[in-house]
């Protein structure tokens, strides 16, 4: 059974700094591609980053880039969110995703994603 658990969200000031962690009990997450979504109260959950599962390919959402940045600890079986520049906006509950068995060019689709941590809320203060 998969299990992700997310950890690291909070209440930070405007400007601040936040960092996300999602550590996963799948035998298959070294060949997952993994992602974070986030989801505001009244709206979608929304694609935020995804990383390949070697690491060596990243995606951003627009919203985003240049502030957040995806990594991954495949010897801990964990990928991280770090989230700098934090805006009210970014306001949410972020969730991590995994996309088992994902072949090809980075998924941003909630229906390409599998298996979802419970969510860990983020809170930015302006």
């Amino acid at each position: 059974q998969v299990q992700l658990v997310e950890s690291g969200g909070g209440l930070v000031q405007a400007g601040g700094s936040l960092r996300l962690s999602c550590a996963a009990s799948v035998r298959t997450f070294r060949s997952s591609v993994m992602g974070w979504f986030r989801q505001a109260p009244g709206k979608e959950r929304e694609f935020v980053s995804a990383i390949s599962w070697g690491g060596g390919a990243t995606k951003y959402a627009d919203s985003v880039k240049g502030r957040f940045t995806i990594s991954r600890d495949n010897a801990k079986d964990t990928v991280y969110l770090q989230m700098n520049s934090l805006k009210p906006e970014d306001t949410a509950v972020y969730y991590c995703a995994a996309a088992i068995g994902w072949v090809g060019l980075l998924p941003s689709g909630r229906s390409q994603y599998n298996a979802w941590g419970q969510g860990t809320q983020v809170t930015v203060s302006s």
